[in-house]
């Protein structure tokens, strides 16, 4: 398993030839987060690609499709590939949402939130043994932003992933980012969030962009990262130290000086920290 610290970047096609041709060794990520679904192939460009820029770069594993908590059964056979992929490329970890994105019929290509019950625990923390049996590791789950909450709910966000982490064994994706949009969205402080966390599972953070449209905050990944994701950021240093962490972005893809930019900043603020 590749030892993964420092600062990296989601790697996207569009800076597959940067990377390639080589970033300067002072402002370059210290490893790349890939979008596990987009390498699930036999062969071809996108494995070549992946292949090349890995001698170069330690690799972690981001999946979007586990569907962790959704009610139909979990698809062995793309655990089986995220598995192969994971042996070929041997990354720091392997990780995927807190959320459902599929039923019995079909995948709904959304990370849709969950009730937040005992019951719901129960689900997903059987799911999570399954995962982690096949893959042989520890499954890491991200937070995800929401927009609605259950009626049935009996705990809070923090609650529910704090037990969930004990019971299983799981790690933590911490995006600092879709704690700040929930917390507007459902009205919590998101100070109170990171100190329930608990310390020690917090494998990897994330920092991206929202759009704030005053009645509701939307994640969405196509912008640079906010002032007061920022200074959650400043927070969630103080309380969980120096863990691995990385710029997210999805859309409106910029040169890749810009997010190396927004890297150093990063960095910045550790430092400081």
């Amino acid at each position: 398993m590749t030892k993964i610290q420092g600062f990296g970047l989601g790697l996207r096609v569009e800076h597959y030839a940067a990377f390639e041709a080589g970033v300067e060794a002072d402002r370059r990520p210290d490893w790349l987060e890939i979008i596990a679904e987009n390498y699930l192939v036999p062969g071809g460009p996108p494995l070549a690609h992946l292949e090349r820029i890995r001698a170069d770069y330690p690799l972690v594993m981001h999946g979007v499709s586990l569907s962790i908590a959704g009610p139909a059964p979990l698809d062995l056979g793309h655990l089986r590939a995220l598995k192969a992929l994971a042996d070929r490329i041997e990354p720091g970890w392997v990780s995927d949402h807190l959320c459902w994105s599929a039923d019995a019929h079909s995948q709904l290509h959304d990370l849709l939130p969950l009730p937040l019950t005992r019951a719901a625990l129960a689900h997903v923390a059987g799911r999570i043994a399954q995962v982690q049996d096949l893959l042989g590791r520890p499954l890491v789950l991200e937070n995800v932003s929401s927009y609605v909450r259950f009626a049935a709910d009996e705990m809070t966000e923090w609650d529910f992933i704090a037990q969930l982490l004990q019971r299983t064994g799981a790690q933590l994706l911490l995006d600092v980012n879709n704690i700040y949009v929930s917390g507007r969205n459902h009205g919590f402080d998101p100070a109170a969030y990171l100190a329930a966390i608990p310390v020690e599972p917090v494998r990897q953070i994330h920092l991206a962009g929202h759009e704030d449209r005053g009645d509701i905050v939307i994640d969405t990944h196509d912008h640079p990262v906010r002032d007061e994701v920022w200074a959650l950021y400043r927070q969630a240093l103080r309380r969980f130290g120096p863990v691995p962490t990385m710029i997210e972005r999805d859309d409106h893809i910029p040169p890749l000086d810009e997010l190396l930019a927004e890297l150093a900043q990063a960095r910045r603020l550790a430092a400081e920290a």
